[in-house]
């Protein structure tokens, strides 16, 4: 499993009825092959469970669209070369994509799929380095196509992805002061003592090396030796044939797909290039690069 995400939190503060709402309610699951855990403040037993509800749909939607783990409409399209009919949250996704692998140079590239795989099966790097490339990908608004033998994995953008769509969930359910950890963070408002939230960022080891203070902001940290593949190399590749630079890139960003595509691209891209990628973004910042 590359899920980077270990477990979802949310702690939530809301403005509406506070005083039937002291106390926590939680929910245990599985969301896209992971174990979750949503802990919800602030909110009467009822619309916690009524909340827990449409988050399960939300994260039960992203199994069924981005999962590389189960039959998903990302599986059909890795097996058949062809989706038709995307969905509008994969279109969202592929646009995003766009925008991001052409701010970063290629360095963001969803079609590593089967570089990863030679990698972690001890197959063929080079054949598999050939099946690259984003803007070798065909779409429309009916359908996508890949050529033959090419994989996507929307590993890298897809974690974000669901935690901005649990936030617009929050805001829309009255909530205001939401954090959300899916390993990549979307934070809205305040935490209930004041101020932004906190959100420490450490080394794969453990170590920390700084703190994000966050409001209506998202942070993704990506880290290429947080997971390791086949014979220990490490699960962000370059697409170009490069190399990690880093052993820890992490942003803030408007939104946490954002974030976290970025982080993820800029464990392999050097300095310069990775400031060239933020001016793309407004509202992005480089939180910690080691």
């Amino acid at each position: 499993m590359l899920n980077r995400r270990r477990f979802l939190t949310i702690a939530a503060a809301s403005l509406a009825a506070p005083a039937q709402a002291a106390s926590a309610h939680e929910w245990n699951g599985i969301a896209m092959g992971s174990a979750a855990r949503i802990v919800l403040s602030g909110a009467t037993k009822e619309k916690a469970e009524h909340v827990f509800r449409k988050v399960e749909a939300v994260l039960r939607q992203f199994e069924q669209q981005f999962s590389l783990h189960r039959e998903s409409d990302l599986t059909r399209l890795n097996r058949n070369g062809w989706l038709p009919h995307p969905a509008d949250e994969i279109q969202a996704t592929c646009a995003l994509v766009d925008l991001v692998h052409a701010a970063t140079g290629g360095a963001f590239d969803p079609t590593v799929q089967p570089l990863w795989l030679a990698i972690a099966t001890g197959g063929d790097t080079g054949a598999a380095s050939g099946l690259t490339g984003w803007t070798r990908v065909r779409r429309s608004t009916t359908e996508i196509r890949l050529e033959p033998r090419m994989q996507i994995t929307f590993n890298g953008i897809a974690q974000g992805q669901a935690a901005d769509r649990v936030a617009d969930l929050m805001r829309e359910e009255g909530f205001t002061n939401v954090i959300i950890d899916m390993g990549e963070i979307a934070a809205l408002g305040e935490r209930p003592s004041g101020g932004g939230w906190r959100a420490d960022i450490a080394m794969p080891d453990g170590t920390k090396m700084a703190r994000a203070i966050l409001s209506d902001r998202a942070l993704a940290t990506s880290s290429p030796e947080g997971t390791l593949i086949g014979k220990g190399s490490p699960h962000i590749l370059d697409p170009r044939g490069g190399t990690h630079l880093w052993r820890i890139a992490s942003v803030t960003a408007p939104s946490a797909a954002l974030a976290d595509a970025l982080s993820t691209a800029f464990c392999i891209m050097d300095r310069n290039a990775i400031e060239a990628a933020l001016a793309r973004f407004p509202g992005s910042r480089l939180e910690a690069l080691a």
